[in-house]
Parts: structure tokens; sequence; C-alpha cells
């Protein structure tokens, strides 16, 4: 059996380019198809804003097969996170399938909300971070190797690798 699992979580800024992408096991190798598929939800978001009052809550934004999901939450500053859920998830231990917990065949919006509400709260201490200055970040940040850098911070971007390590369905608080 396995449970729904997170894929990939991005942070995106005001003006659309990537502030942050984190791609998890088994799709650590698939970097550049999670760019393509977030830049595509990039539409959705604005077509979503103008059409409508939202709200931060934006659910599913684009279901791209039968095993991977993207679900959006739109700040206060309009940086957009998006979380792409792998519905197929993770393997799960025997000695979890043994105690008869309740499988689960996919997700609800409301699912996502504590992995949402987590990462925003990790995004808001990153801000009052005195050394981290926002709008430092070209339109096309690069390392010497060509991958982009974005926000480089590594108590984020271990905060935000916890919570996708961590997130599953059943859970309320990350």
């Amino acid at each position: 059996m396995a449970l729904p699992s997170i894929a990939c979580i991005a942070f995106v800024a005001k003006n659309d380019h990537p502030l942050h992408l984190s791609v998890f096991p088994p799709y650590t190798e698939s970097r550049l198809k999670f760019s393509f598929l977030i830049n595509s939800c990039l539409d959705i978001f604005d077509l979503r804003m103008k059409n409508t009052s939202i709200d931060q809550d934006l659910g599913l934004l684009q279901a791209l097969d039968e095993n991977l999901a993207v679900y959006g939450w739109l700040t206060n500053t309009s940086v957009k996170v998006l979380i792409t859920v792998n519905l197929a998830g993770r393997h799960v231990p025997p000695e979890l399938e043994r105690r008869k917990v309740a499988w689960v065949t996919g997700i609800n919006d409301s699912d996502l909300k504590p992995a949402f509400r987590a990462l925003q709260t990790a995004y808001i201490k990153l801000l009052q971070n005195p050394f981290y200055n926002p709008d430092s970040h070209d339109s096309k940040p690069q390392e010497s190797n060509g991958a982009s850098v974005g926000i480089a911070d590594q108590k984020f971007i271990s905060e935000v690798k916890r919570i996708g390590e961590s997130w599953s369905p059943d859970i309320s608080t990350i």
C-alpha cells in the first residue's frame, strides 16, 4: 500500500519568477519537469485572480495525470506557493500496514492546508531574517553550473524539506 506524498514544493514571486523549488523522491531527477508544470500553473493563478475574489487557498490547480496533482496557495504579498502531490505516494512500512490505518485513495483540498500554513510560516520567518533581502533576486539568478539559485537560506530550505517529507493526508499540524 502507498499513501499520497508531496513530490514538489515551489515558491514563486509576485512577478512570476521562481524563488525556490524542492523536489522529493522518487522525482529528484525531474526538476525540469516540475519547473514546466509550475510555470503552466501560473496561468491558472492569473485567471483566478482576474475573474474572482480569491481566498488564500486556491485548491486544485491542475491534475497532470492519475498520479500528480498541483495545489496552490497565495500569500498576502502575492507570493505563490505550489505543492505537487504524488497520489501514488510513498510505500508504507510493514509496521504501519499492520496497524489498519485508514488508506487514502485521493486527497481533499483541506488535507493540504496544514502544509500550506507551515510553508507560509517558514517563508514569514525567512522574511523576518534581517540578513535576507527579498528584492535581491535577479530575474535569472545562476550558479556557476547553470542551476537556478533562488532562496539560498539553509534554515528555510531545511524547513521546506522537513514539511515536504513529514506531510501526510491524515495530519492536522506540521
